[in-house]
């Protein structure tokens, strides 16, 4: 799999037009890997675009003309998801774009709740506060609002990341083990019918069978709820966690075994009739994007050589986060590689982008960060020391 979006001559070229640092995305990219995953789903499986992985307003647009759904976690998420898709904040439009939106979130406020339903969105519902915020800002008069419910589960579930926090404690959903003392409580509030499910336990993953087997325990979980609760759901919402590999000896996930694992899913599992929902963010729009920045300055210090950066932890978080760099190449330079540490401009030892075997590097030289398409821009800490943002810049 290419590891990075731009070849050397178009980073250079890129870096010369519009300076650095920036992060430079290709939507033809982006086009290519969505036409790729939606041809390898059943038809029954819908695609709803994390926008937390790049919330970038092209981006968007071009998910939403190819069909996307969006998932979304917060009030500006959802605006831009309804721009996207032709609609104002308040959905007014000459069809009800809601219907392709996702609100999920662990900590839904007041203005969430009532952003998701002016909206018409399909709600994720985390626990009994959802449901008390929905029952007040919703007319009585009107008929019962199908939401999904989102399950952290108790067994069964692979993670490779504590990202997501595998089956630990946790802030999202209802434990599991709770579930029939939580349906009796949602009994009380006669506005909200439970119709979905939701369950999220992965986060990069690149292994299509550990995916599926999580998908198996979530259909597991819906068939309880179905026989044992009497519950009639229409959209069982399987999360995200498609992985990209950040290193050449990485393997790159197998979509299209992917997309045949779920048919055989939904073959087996007769009681479901509705849809089922996968959320891709990083596997969309990561390989779609490079980050270009320069080097200030070099140090070598108590036998490490330092290649200190125009941007850091303040432009690209992730390092720090998971201890793993982005890849990163130098264009233009056929040197012999050698081991560098990528620091940023900080004033933290905690700026490190990664340690990286590159040609020698010396002020001036160009590097291109590659798969920073997602968690790139809006994750990082851009105001930290009120350095100048990074520009981002769309390329055809």
């Amino acid at each position: 799999m290419k590891l990075f979006a731009l070849d050397g001559n178009e980073a250079l070229e890129t870096a010369r037009r519009y300076g650095t640092p920036c992060f430079a995305y290709r939507l033809d990219q982006a086009e290519v890997r969505y036409r790729r995953l939606r041809a390898a789903l059943p038809d029954r499986c819908r695609l709803a675009y994390a926008v937390k992985a790049n919330p970038g307003t092209p981006l968007l647009a071009l998910f939403a003309s190819l069909g996307s759904w969006f998932d979304c976690a917060s009030d500006g998420e959802l605006n831009r998801a309804m721009t996207a898709l032709g609609a104002d904040r308040a959905g007014k439009a000459s069809v009800n774009h809601g219907g392709r939106i996702l609100f999920a979130g662990p900590g839904k406020n007041d203005d969430d709740i009532k952003a998701a339903l002016a909206a018409g969105a399909r709600l994720q519902i985390d626990g009994v506060d959802d449901l008390d915020r929905i029952t007040t800002f919703r007319a009585a008069v009107l008929p019962p609002l199908d939401v999904n419910l989102r399950i952290h589960p108790i067994t069964g579930i692979s993670e490779g990341s504590r990202i997501i926090g595998g089956t630990g404690p946790s802030t999202f959903g209802v434990d599991e083990e709770e579930l029939g003392a939580f349906l009796e409580l949602a009994g009380k509030f006669p506005q909200v019918r439970i119709a979905g499910l939701q369950v999220f336990a992965a986060s990069n993953e690149k292994n299509h069978l550990a995916l599926l087997q999580n998908h198996r325990a979530t259909l597991a979980i819906g068939h309880k709820m179905s026989e044992e609760f009497g519950l009639k759901l229409d959209l069982i919402d399987l999360g995200g966690g498609l992985g990209i590999p950040y290193s050449e000896d990485e393997a790159e996930l197998d979509v299209e075994a992917l997309g045949a694992g779920l048919a055989r899913l939904l073959e087996e599992n007769t009681w479901f009739r509705g849809e089922l929902v996968l959320e891709p963010g990083r596997w969309l729009a990561g390989p779609c994007g490079v980050y270009l920045a320069r080097v200030t300055r070099t140090k070598r210090s108590r036998g490490t050589r330092f290649a200190i950066m125009e941007g850091g932890i303040n432009h690209l978080l992730r390092p720090l986060l998971t201890g793993q760099p982005f890849p990163a190449q130098v264009p233009g330079s056929s040197g012999v590689p050698v081991a560098h540490t990528l620091a940023g401009p900080l004033c933290t030892s905690l700026d490190r982008l990664g340690e990286l075997n590159l040609p020698p590097l010396e002020r001036g030289d160009l590097v291109m960060l590659g798969q920073t398409g997602a968690y790139g821009y809006t994750e990082a800490m851009n105001d930290f020391l009120c350095r100048p943002r990074p520009d981002e810049v769309w390329l055809p």
